[in-house]
């Protein structure tokens, strides 16, 4: 079985083990900030869909969404777990970091525990797609994994320290930030020691 092959079978399993959980908590509070707006025909790009979590929550909350992972096995997860009269306002795309084309304008780019997963050496490229697809006004929410963190000596992780995450928010106005640096478990109920650098964030005119 070759190093691909393997790849998608460890995120299969993966998609088993986390469908059916609820939404993040970033996510949820994005959705909250604008649901106080009430923003006309809301667009989200959800990067690293994963099972679709997130983007149920977005399309249950009346949005549009463009829902973007590495394996085709995730679309297959989202559009099954995507009620049919939602369809209509749900768009996927299989690619990965490294190989997106430019973002489309979007009022929300969520990206929950998946942009660590980009090579740093696309990291740059990424975020500058990222930042430049969050319209004025419109939203970033996710995750950075920082240097305490157990993955963070896998040199095919992007990992930031608190002064870095920062500076890529320069950009935005933070609504919420939160750095959590303890002990637990994956999605896959293993023991990890976790550092996350948890945002919400809006973007500057």
């Amino acid at each position: 079985m070759d190093k691909s092959q393997q790849e998608a079978n460890r995120w299969a399993a993966y998609y088993r083990q986390v469908n059916g959980r609820p939404p993040h908590e970033t996510v949820l509070h994005a959705l909250a900030l604008f649901a106080k707006e009430q923003p006309s025909n809301p667009f989200a790009i959800d990067l690293g869909c994963g099972a679709g979590r997130d983007t149920l929550a977005l399309l249950q909350a009346g949005w549009h969404v463009l829902a973007v992972d590495a394996q085709l096995e995730a679309t297959e997860w989202v559009r099954l777990n995507t009620p049919m009269p939602a369809q209509s306002r749900l768009q996927m795309i299989v690619a990965r970091f490294e190989e997106l084309a430019p973002l489309p304008p979007a009022d929300l780019v969520n990206a929950s525990f998946s942009i660590p997963f980009c090579h740093p050496n696309h990291f740059d490229t990424l975020w500058a797609n990222i930042t430049q697809a969050v319209r004025v006004n419109g939203r970033f929410a996710g995750q950075f994994l920082g240097e305490n963190d157990s993955w963070a000596s896998d040199p095919d992780k992007t990992i930031h320290t608190k002064t870095q995450v920062l500076a890529r928010l320069q950009p935005f106005e933070i609504e919420f930030f939160e750095e959590r640096d303890e002990d637990g478990i994956t999605a896959t109920g293993k023991a990890k020691h976790w550092h996350v650098f948890f945002v919400v964030a809006r973007k500057r005119p």
